[in-house]
């Protein structure tokens, strides 16, 4: 009885929120003249606001231009619609608002492509300081061109039809808003909920591990700038089609300022803070622009003002927007995923070299950071079926060693052959691909997303399904493969019971475990760990040793750093010593042991 009440309830709390939305847009033609007004533009703010959401509060990456691609889209619109003499090659789509909003699409598209090959190489401040050129370049033209009616703008745009239904009224708009609003939700939820999604929510805060995992970062940022465009000149299509007149005071940067607010009070890490933030903002600065003159008997910008002010207290109480502080408030206990209905597809396996054969070899490797020098003349051979310790004191250049092997850095001089081949120029994600992951000295992960989904990054390479397929769930096959996988490797490492609990709340013995579980999924040739065992208790760390034995015994290589000097000796097959960055002996574990230089080396370090 118990377990078909749960059941209804899960059920119950999986089709609430649907129902809510079918009821608000069958009832929201009936609301008043001046209500109906406000719901349009709240929709129309919130299609806008939900493409600056996956930017900036999944992505990471923040542009104050979000307003220059509504103009696109609601510009493409008017012109399309209003210009009575287009060129000829325009003739065949004057008068369609559809073919308005495929080109306006393909526009908006082909200019965010380039801006963002542009600007998404910018880090820090230069970023938004980016966007805001480009943003109030758009603006600028917009207001210049006289084909587009410049500062005046253009009017008389006709209707828009829907088959033989004719959306000339705001009730009738309505409908149209907030269907696309609603869609256009689904659709980015679907895609955050997959192999493409796992890559954009790994740029914000995970873009080195991401790309040592085989995350094509760059793209996964263009993807997302290139979306967040679309649907902002979705929503300057639907404001030309809503408004019939179009001018450029919508799209300036202050628009573009007041989106980013939306998205900030609203909540930038929850897709339906979009709508929140949306719909506070345009309440709240109507409700001021009203009451405020009558209150202070004078008129003026007071509401910007007061606004103001109660955003920075906002931003003091509760920086992670309404949304998430209602997230935080009342917690949804679910699993992130949900289970296959069906038999799961093992994902193909790699085919290891054979066992003793050199898998990784490095020839008078030297690494320079102007007068230092981390690394200088390093030789070593890691072999298919062994487990290979570097150890040093700290300092000694291991990790840089480390992200030269994994080519997250580039050596000064010297070879590094992988599987036969020089990878001398190539990107973590090539060798990645090859068949060599990592682990980190400092733990890299994201706190936010679920302990699961984070193994689920190391299988990335491993699936195929893009974009399109993953927001119209057309890649649950693909996906419940990848997940299972990452369950596989989780309980190979001992955290399968934790699959849903958020990474943040691991302790760091745990992250490091999950790290591991991460590099697994990739299915390598190579795995390389850095300090694997810190943090870990006894019996973790024997149940670590019994994993990388089983490795060693299946023929994968595996090259570890690490200062627990007990886990080293009972562990690996040879070790190399490095101290300031050259390799003073390489050896069998005894005979490390009782080496004098490298005895005389520890004692010097710690003295």
């Amino acid at each position: 009885m118990a377990s078909a009440l749960a059941l209804h309830g899960g059920a119950w709390r999986r089709w609430a929120l649907p129902l809510l939305a079918l009821l608000f847009v069958l009832l929201g033609p009936l609301l008043p003249s001046f209500q109906l007004t406000l719901a349009n533009n709240i929709g129309l703010a919130a299609l806008t606001t939900l493409g600056l959401v996956l930017l900036t509060g999944v992505a990471g990456m923040t542009s104050f231009g979000q307003a220059a691609f509504v103009g696109l889209g609601a510009y493409t619109c008017a012109y399309l619609s209003a210009v009575p003499s287009l060129p000829a090659w325009l003739q065949p789509l004057a008068g369609s608002h559809w073919s308005a909003l495929l080109l306006g699409l393909v526009l908006t598209l082909a200019i965010a492509a380039v801006l963002g090959a542009l600007t998404l190489r910018l880090s820090g401040h230069f970023l938004p300081l980016g966007t805001i050129c480009w943003g109030l370049a758009l603006f600028y033209l917009f207001g210049t061109l006289e084909v587009l009616g410049a500062h005046t703008g253009l009017s008389g745009l006709p209707a828009l039809s829907v088959g033989p239904w004719l959306l000339d009224k705001p009730e009738k708009m309505f409908v149209l808003i907030w269907v696309t609003v609603l869609g256009a939700l689904l659709l980015v939820h679907n895609l955050l909920d997959s192999r493409s999604g796992r890559a954009i929510r790994a740029l914000n805060g995970g873009q080195a591990m991401a790309d040592s995992m085989g995350v094509p970062v760059f793209r996964a940022k263009l993807t997302a700038f290139m979306l967040s465009a679309a649907l902002a000149c979705v929503s300057g299509w639907l404001y030309a089609c809503n408004q019939r007149f179009v001018s450029p005071a919508p799209f300036s940067l202050g628009a573009g300022i007041d989106y980013l607010f939306m998205a900030l009070i609203g909540g930038s890490g929850q897709l339906w803070g979009a709508v929140l933030g949306a719909g506070v903002v345009t309440l709240a600065r109507d409700l001021l622009q009203d009451s405020l003159p009558k209150l202070l008997g004078s008129s003026g910008s007071y509401d910007a003002i007061v606004f103001g002010v109660l955003i920075v207290l906002l931003m003091q109480r509760a920086p992670w927007g309404l949304a998430g502080w209602m997230v935080r408030r009342w917690p949804r206990r679910r699993p992130a995923v949900a289970p296959a209905s069906g038999p799961v597809d093992a994902l193909p396996r790699r085919t290891l070299p054979a066992r003793g054969q050199t898998v990784l070899q490095v020839r008078g490797l030297t690494r320079r950071f102007g007068g230092l020098v981390a690394n200088r003349d390093l030789n070593l051979d890691l072999k298919a079926g062994e487990i290979l310790a570097v150890i040093g004191p700290n300092g000694a250049g291991k990790s840089t060693l480390f992200n030269q092997l994994s080519c997250v850095d580039q050596p000064s001089s010297g070879e590094i052959e992988f599987c036969g081949q020089n990878v001398r120029g190539w990107g973590a994600r090539r060798i990645a691909a090859a068949g060599l992951s990592r682990t980190f000295q400092h733990v890299k992960l994201l706190p936010s997303m679920s302990v699961l989904e984070n193994v689920a990054i190391g299988a990335h390479l491993r699936g195929r399904q893009g974009l399109l397929p993953s927001a119209l769930r057309l890649d649950r096959r693909e996906e419940h493969a990848l997940l299972a996988e990452a369950q596989r490797q989780l309980d190979r490492v001992g955290l399968g019971a934790l699959a849903h609990a958020e990474a943040g709340n691991l302790a760091l013995g745990q992250q490091r475990l999950l790290e591991i579980a991460r590099a697994l999924c990739a299915d390598p040739a190579v795995l390389l760990l850095d300090e694997p065992a810190a943090g870990l208790r006894h019996q973790e760390k024997q149940a670590l040793a019994e994993l990388l034995q089983r490795l060693r015994a299946e023929g994968m290589a595996v090259l570890l750093v690490e200062h627990d000097m007990d886990f080293v000796m009972n562990l690996v097959d040879r070790i190399v010593v490095v101290v300031f960055g050259e390799k003073i002996a390489e050896g069998l574990p005894q005979d490390i042991q009782q080496n004098d230089q490298v005895l005389d080396a520890y004692l010097g370090a710690s003295a």
